[in-house]
């Protein structure tokens, strides 16, 4: 019932923001653009009503592809970012239908700026609506109260659905092997079955579809696999193809296109902030400006990641790993900004162009933390299967101190699912969460400190 009840709010939402931009836009016309265009390039009613029609069509298609209509699902700022680009998506596109109907290069001109202005004061209102969308939408749906089935394997998934205080509440958790479980799942909105062993879960989630009850679980590495399969129908049973075959010829080769093109118009148009940032750096302490490290990318490959630097001159003298913690003395001051909003990964446009890295893959790790991970978790390799990148799903859906395992998963589903519009939309993601404050996070000061011990511990069992 609650959930009918939250899909005809959204859908309510979703109207009024549509309402908001055709009628926006059609203000915008009639009382700024048409009264400046010349007689001969005035459009009729009926064209009008086609061109208003076109835009409601886009802005919508827009606000779908790029979660603007989800209201209450994601976090406000999420949704704000994802507002804007579908403003500006929807704008854009306005623009080149103007220009095809109006047909006059003396006009375009006009129709650009009045557009872009539309746009601002779009990107004001409707966020704002939204916001306030948002806020009814928390105070008439609770939280769901949820119960965590969780195994032997121990993991803070419960910790981080608990931070997610707006959507989800889990007030018990329970070992799958206690006698109360089904009793605990009827008593709640929802179950997270969290780390159980795979013929447990499967019983669980079972039970929980014959109840009719939401579930959430967190999955293994063969079900990330599994879930990009194809479904093939040639017999009367159920039979699933999964190639593994990787990213075809044709595939990469437009990647590596893409990569070229898109790091160089990058590195043209951001060569005012690699000045500006090289300058920081160099007047703070006099050090060099460029922080290279051994890296590893496709098939276990090493090469040298270049950085803008953000700690002191030898935060590694003893040549391992100590990773930054959140309070980390070594960073500098210049470094704490350019982090904060990832500007020190800037220069990795050049590792795209040398080919060693692509803008969207698996981040590479250092090679020690690879050592580490892999021989804790043999199945880190699969991550090698493609190019590392400058952004991935683990960027855009994971934490600096992400675990190895949880950014393993993330991968292998970008890996198994790859496209050129899922490139894109990684793009597009990345952007809504540069400012983040949570992605620019350390590792804890205990977690650093766990990482660099290991380091120490393993390098001298190599001895």
């Amino acid at each position: 019932m609650k959930s009918d009840q939250k899909f005809l709010y959204r859908l309510l939402c979703s109207i009024i923001l549509t309402v908001i931009a055709a009628g926006s836009f059609y203000y915008a016309w009639n009382c700024f653009i048409q009264v400046k265009l010349s007689p001969d390039t005035l459009i009729g009613h009926d064209i009008l009503i086609i061109v208003m029609s076109v835009y409601a069509f886009v802005f919508c298609l827009s606000f779908l592809k790029m979660r603007g209509f989800s209201i209450g699902a994601d976090r406000k700022i999420n949704t704000v970012a994802s507002q804007v680009i579908a403003l500006l998506t929807t704008d854009i596109i306005e623009i080149m239908v103007m220009m095809a109907v109006i047909r006059r290069s003396d006009s375009f001109g006009l129709i650009i700026s009045d557009i872009l202005i539309l746009f601002l004061v779009q990107s004001v209102i409707i966020p704002l609506v939204s916001v306030i969308m948002i806020e009814i939408y928390r105070k008439v749906f609770p939280p769901l109260s949820l119960v965590e089935i969780y195994g032997n394997d121990k993991n803070d998934i419960y910790i981080k659905m608990g931070n997610v205080r707006y959507k989800y509440f889990i007030d018990e958790r329970l070992h799958y092997q206690s006698e109360n479980v089904k009793e605990a799942i009827s008593e709640h909105d929802a179950v997270l079955i969290s780390d159980v062993p795979v013929s447990e879960r499967d019983r669980l989630l079972q039970y929980c579809f014959d109840i009719g009850k939401r579930v959430y679980f967190t999955p293994e590495i063969a079900d990330i696999i599994v879930k990009y399969t194809e479904e093939l129908k040639l017999f009367d049973t159920p039979l699933y193809l999964s190639r593994n075959d990787g990213i075809s010829k044709t595939e990469l080769f437009i990647k590596r296109l893409f990569d070229l093109v898109f790091s160089s118009i990058g590195l043209a148009v951001l060569s005012p902030v690699f000045l500006i940032v090289a300058l920081a750096i160099k007047l703070e302490d006099g050090g060099p400006v460029f922080f290279r490290q051994e890296r590893c990318t496709i098939g276990g490959r090493r090469f040298m990641i270049i950085k803008f630097r953000s700690m002191i001159v030898g935060a590694e003298k003893d040549g391992r790993p100590h990773p930054a913690g959140k309070h980390d003395d070594r960073i500098t001051k210049v470094g704490r900004i350019i982090r904060t909003i990832h500007v020190d990964e800037l220069p990795q446009i050049i590792n795209i162009i040398k080919g060693d890295m692509s803008i969207v893959g698996p981040r590479p790790e250092r090679v020690e933390h690879v050592l580490k991970y892999t021989a804790e978790l043999p199945e880190f390799t699969l991550r090698n299967k493609v190019k590392s990148g400058l952004t991935g799903y683990a960027q855009v859906y994971g934490k600096y101190n992400t675990t190895a395992l949880d950014k393993l998963k993330l991968d292998l589903a970008y890996i198994t699912n790859y496209s050129l519009l899922l490139d894109l939309k990684i793009i597009i993601e990345t952007v809504k969460i540069l400012f983040r404050k949570e992605n620019s996070e350390g590792f804890t000061e205990e977690k650093a400190a766990e990482i660099h011990d290991a380091d120490i511990n393993g390098s001298a069992g190599n001895k």
